[in-house]
């Protein structure tokens, strides 16, 4: 199933490169504010961040494909836990569909994918790997507002839903990322 959702969209992506009328690439950072669900037992949300590479590729005048390439850092803070830490670095390629509702501002809506790149818990001062014990893809989906200065600037925030990232057969347990981000970024006229 992951496989063949992974094809459908690079077959999609291949597909709206050559159909597309106009492509910009940018760049964006922003904060993420992310936590893991359901709530551990006094949850706080893990300030982290993200960056990469975006490209808009405009299909018709008011929708465009936004593809990005992101590292973004997630997680989460067990405050009841002497202040324990999960730390999830995930490379993440979001694919959104971006209207466009005036001439600047737009909503964007669509899958991503996250392959985790480190996946480590800080508890007591001690760091402990727990790669083995995360699953290695995050399936999610993300809806944000953005707003498009016609120099380039832009900003917004976005919404991400995860898939469950526990990986021990073991453990009834699900924790799914859910992340908060706002961000700024520019779009290369």
């Amino acid at each position: 199933m992951k496989n063949l959702i992974l094809f459908s969209m690079a077959l999609i992506l291949s597909f709206l490169t050559v159909q597309a009328q106009d492509v910009q690439f940018g760049a964006k950072a922003g904060l993420n504010f992310a936590i893991l669900q359901p709530d551990l037992n006094d949850p706080a949300t893990r300030t982290a961040v993200h960056l990469g590479a975006v490209a808009e590729i405009s299909i018709l005048e008011k929708l465009s494909i936004q593809p990005e390439l992101l590292f973004s850092t997630q997680g989460v803070k067990d405050e009841s836990d002497n202040d324990e830490i999960v730390r999830l670095d995930y490379l993440t390629l979001p694919i959104l569909a971006k209207l466009y509702l005036t001439e600047n501002l737009s909503i964007e809506v669509g899958p991503q994918i996250g392959l985790l790149l480190k996946a480590e818990v800080e508890d007591d001062g001690e760091t402990i790997d727990i790669k083995d014990d995360t699953k290695s893809t995050d399936f999610g989906i993300a809806l944000g507002l953005g707003y498009k200065m016609d120099s380039g600037l832009n900003f917004g925030a976005r919404y991400t839903l995860g898939s469950n990232v526990n990986d021990i057969d073991e453990d009834p347990d699900k924790f799914a990322n859910r992340v908060f981000q706002l961000f700024v970024g520019y779009i290369f006229n």
